[in-house]
């Protein structure tokens, strides 16, 4: 996801700023024929046409990694995280591609596979967000609530073995008991979207705590991360079940939205083949 956002960023300045994108794409829609950058960027433009088939084949990308979650012969190639990750990087500069490519004009089917592969972009940043918080081994299998419950005990042990004082265990206590998640009703919905968000305050109180109480950098560092480990474990395997369902539930949403996208998309490049578009042909 970091490639992704670096590379989008990078892409960004460079038709903006290098192929005088910045004053192309604000001229105003009745004059930009006359734009001197309208023939390198409009969307039958050499760049804007190459937009458009690389922002297109970057799209195609993650059906290859839905292929290989459901095709048992595929699941040796490469790990989930990396596939995950190739998926993100897709599913970010594939999107940022076409858009440059419509030169931010929408009418007709345009509009609709346009809007349509925002309304996928937004839904896929939801489903990294739950998939993230599903905990997962170090090969990418989902984990059980009694292995969560299994590792947070062995990391309750060695909390224990820590030679901690009794002061800095209370302190410990304390962290873990603001970092209880809400379980009922609603709350949780919001706890699961933004408890983690607000982890980072309650970290540095730690830690100031700890340094308050004679630690040297060294003890706090290590304390605070095996704290912090299993604060999250004990936050995720409470939520386990019903980020599972929310999960699937995203499943049901975005699936069909990514089909309708992929038949709009095929029907706008049909048009274009049609009206005698031809890639690579200006």
């Amino acid at each position: 996801m970091v490639w992704g956002a670096v590379v989008s960023g990078g892409l960004t300045i460079w038709i903006l700023f290098g192929l005088g994108g910045l004053d192309y794409y604000r001229t105003p829609l009745a004059v930009r024929g006359y734009a001197p950058s309208h023939a390198l960027l409009r969307p039958s433009g050499p760049m804007g046409q190459t937009f458009g088939v690389l922002g297109a084949l970057l799209m195609l990308v993650p059906f290859i990694y839905m292929a290989r979650k459901r095709i048992a012969s595929l699941r040796s190639m490469g790990s989930p995280r990396a596939w995950l990750e190739v998926h993100l990087f897709c599913g970010i500069v594939g999107p940022l591609l076409v858009t440059f490519h419509t030169s931010f004009k929408f009418n007709g089917l345009v509009s609709a596979a346009y809007w349509s592969m925002v309304i996928v972009v937004l839904s896929g940043f939801v489903g990294r967000y739950l998939y993230v918080r599903i905990p997962r081994s170090i090969r990418g299998t989902e984990l059980t609530r009694a292995e969560l419950d299994e590792e947070a005990d062995l990391l309750r042990e060695d909390l224990a073995q820590s030679g901690a004082s009794g002061v800095v265990l209370d302190r410990i206590h304390t962290f873990e008991a603001r970092m209880q998640p809400a379980t009922r009703g609603l709350a949780w919905l919001f706890d699961l979207f933004g408890g983690e968000i607000a982890m980072g305050r309650k970290i540095r109180q730690l830690d100031g705590e700890l340094e308050a109480a004679g630690l040297s950098q060294a003890d706090r560092a290590a304390l605070v991360a095996l704290t912090t480990r299993r604060a999250l474990l004990g936050r995720r395997s409470a939520h386990l079940q019903r980020t599972k369902q929310l999960f699937d539930l995203w499943h049901v949403f975005h699936l069909p939205l990514v089909y309708l996208l992929l038949v709009i998309a095929a029907a706008h490049i049909g048009l274009a083949f049609y009206m005698g578009y031809v890639p690579f042909r200006w």
